[in-house]
């Protein structure tokens, strides 16, 4: 089965890419891991000039989605037959190899992960496979990699075209959980082999920053227009044109500093380390084993450690941060113009105080007689309207991030019905809200250095979730101070309602995602079961049939949860009943929500079994969800009819005596 030797010429390269949200870390959303730098190029750059060297001539990039992102993203491949492959759905490490040969039953399969800083030799890869005589090699990561990481395996599998014929011919096919069981089933033989060295195999950020470590302890030469500044004492450093340190600063390799990098007085640098051109590390500033992304800036008296700094992210002043993904963030330039002004305010603050106090002498003068009749009111809209003015423009950077979280993330694109139904509520009890008195209050002032303080501790500590969390609690204090308590008491449930329109803390997220997606893939099986298929559960890959069916991330249910969220707070606010049947109602969103994704998710791969068609499957996988609101609002409706069964006593009925009068 196997040749004595096999041309380089007959390989191909299978490159799995991943996707955006490849390992859940919040650095540069646009950017798939695999175009991570690795010293100043992509990582999937730096993979396929290791394959042109070797004398791979054929190359397939797995891109799920981002095709024409990586190839705009990586230079020139003359030497290399590159393709990119643009899966719109998931279809797994196998489907990849399946899509990928496209009928080729000649080569030999080579398939290795994007996210690689030590590319493998491929002649040691081909002997380990020759001498394996399987059809199938996986490749284990290499003994030193074992204390680091807990799995196993590299990611790195070479293969005969005859592993085809165990791959289903469409849908998601994974090679650890239905390849690899399909095949011993049949009684064949998968080859294991060790690697002999690390390849820095990564995914997230603690695993790239292992990667780089990797890297830069097993490359004697990373780039031409990188120099060997010394090799001593303090470790091996390498430097790039126009990089400006200055005499204080202490680097202790090995690190990585390019073009165009400036250390202030003080700075103190622990490898392994990589700062990106053009990155400025502030006075008195610490790094320890980081790696900061090209045009980044750290601020004085910062100390990292363990940090991936993203692209022109800044790091304010005074930063302690250890084990973090620091991203983007476009508030700091709103953050100094706040600043400035602040600035020019205080320095002519007795001047403009003058000003002022003679204008409002002439206030009378300066309004019509209609506006001086109703001073008072017109001054409380007037403020209103300032107040609003100044919010929108403060929060302007915040809510622009709320909108891109509510257009890209199907878990939170209900979020952007709440404003609106928030205004609808309101609307509905404007004659109730109008019986209330309107006037300031004090406390409002109060309640807005609460929120602003909230807001200042995300900005400084990078939490996203207090900085959005802001904006509703300065909804909420400029409520207070503009028409008092009285009416904040009155409209406070709705301002609570508010807090539906912002997405979980990254944590919360990551914390519920895995098990409500197990939990969606168990009570799936269980239902096909209940119904009479032959079901067989590997993880959360589902074979029903012929048909096997994937419950992704993405289907593990949260985006029914908050939609359901929303959905029954609106009952709640419209519904007239007790609290506790109100609390009640929204209490079953959760149940209700899991309720109908498992039912989602068996009526999906029971269609699957019947319809064919990558068209047709998609249709149904995408609007299916659709579907599940009305059954949604039915259970609600069975809810309340339920509970108005079981708390209204039943009516007395007594008997009508009719009497006829005597004449």
């Amino acid at each position: 089965m196997h040749k004595q030797s096999v041309k380089k010429q007959n390989i191909k390269a299978i490159i799995l890419a991943g996707s955006r949200d490849f390992g859940r870390c919040p650095l540069a959303s646009h950017l798939p891991t695999a175009l991570w730098p690795v010293a100043g190029k992509p990582a999937l750059e730096q993979l396929l000039r290791h394959l042109s060297r070797q004398g791979v001539k054929q190359a397939t990039v797995c891109s799920n989605g981002d095709a024409e992102f990586l190839q705009s993203s990586i230079g020139c491949m003359n030497s290399l037959q590159l393709k990119f492959l643009d899966e719109p759905l998931p279809v797994g490490t196998a489907g990849c190899i399946r899509d990928a040969a496209d009928g080729d039953t000649d080569a030999l399969f080579l398939i290795l992960p994007a996210g690689l800083t030590l590319p493998p030799n491929i002649d040691m890869l081909i002997q380990a496979h020759r001498a394996g005589k399987s059809c199938l090699t996986v490749m284990l990561k290499a003994d030193s990699e074992d204390a680091i990481q807990t799995n196993h395996t590299s990611g790195i599998y070479i293969c005969e075209p005859a592993v085809l014929e165990f791959i289903p011919e469409q849908g998601y096919c994974d090679i650890k959980e239905t390849l690899i069981p399909n095949m011993l089933r049949q009684g064949r033989t998968i080859h294991v082999a060790t690697l002999p060295k690390p390849v820095g195999n990564f995914r997230d950020r603690a695993t790239y920053l292992t990667a780089i470590a990797s890297y830069l302890d097993n490359t004697p030469k990373l780039s031409a227009d990188l120099k060997l500044c010394r090799r001593n004492g303090a470790g091996v450093i390498w430097t790039g044109a126009d990089v400006g340190l200055d005499p204080s600063a202490k680097i202790y390799g090995p690190v990585v500093i390019m073009d165009g990098a400036t250390l202030a007085h003080g700075a103190l640098i622990f490898g392994p380390t990589i700062i990106g051109r053009n990155v400025s590390i502030g006075r008195d500033s610490v790094i320890v084993n980081s790696v900061l992304w090209d045009s980044a800036r750290v601020d004085k008296n910062s100390c990292l450690e363990q940090c991936v700094i993203d692209y022109n992210a800044a790091v304010p002043a005074n930063t302690i941060a250890e084990q973090e993904s620091i991203p983007f963030k476009p508030q700091g330039i709103l953050e100094s113009s706040i600043s400035r002004l602040l600035n020019v305010l205080k320095k002519h603050s007795n001047r403009l105080q003058h000003i002022f106090l003679l204008q409002v002498g002439n206030i009378n003068e300066i309004f019509p007689i209609w506006v001086q009749s109703r001073k008072r009111s017109f001054l409380l809209w007037l403020a209103t309207v300032l107040v609003l003015t100044a919010f929108f423009w403060s929060y302007w950077p915040g809510l622009m991030d709320l909108w891109s979280i509510w257009q890209r993330s199907d878990e939170y694109s209900s979020g952007l019905l709440v404003p609106f139904l928030a205004v609808y509520i309101l609307w509905s009890r404007r004659h109730e809200i109008a019986l209330y008195r309107i006037g300031p209050s004090v406390w409002g002032i109060f309640a807005f250095l609460v929120a602003q303080g909230i807001r200042i501790f995300g900005l400084f500590f990078l939490y996203g979730s207090a900085e959005r969390l802001s904006i509703v609690l300065s909804v909420a204090a400029l409520v207070l101070l503009l028409f008092g308590w009285q009416f904040f008491r009155k409209v406070a449930t709705v301002l609570l309602f508010l807090c539906l329109m912002l997405p979980w803390p990254n944590r919360v997220q990551a914390a519920v995602s895995l098990p409500l997606q197990r939990w969606a893939t168990s009570s799936s099986v269980f239902c096909l079961e209940m119904l009479g298929y032959p079901v067989v559960q590997e993880g959360n890959v589902i074979h029903i049939g012929r048909a096997t069916v994937a419950v992704a991330e993405a289907c593990n249910g949260l985006r029914m949860i908050t939609a359901f969220f929303v959905i029954s707070g609106l009952v709640v606010f419209l519904v007239k009943r007790a609290w506790w049947e109100k609390l009640i109602i929204l209490a079953s969103s959760l149940p209700i929500a899991i309720l109908c994704n498992s039912v989602r998710l068996t009526l999906t791969a029971v269609a699957f079994t019947v319809l064919n068609g990558e068209y047709w499957e998609r249709i149904f996988h995408d609007f299916g969800g659709y579907a599940m609101m009305p059954l949604a609002l039915a259970a609600v409706v069975a809810e309340l009819w339920l509970l108005t069964t079981l708390t209204t006593l039943p009516m007395k009925k007594e008997a009508i005596i009719i009497e006829r009068q005597k004449c």
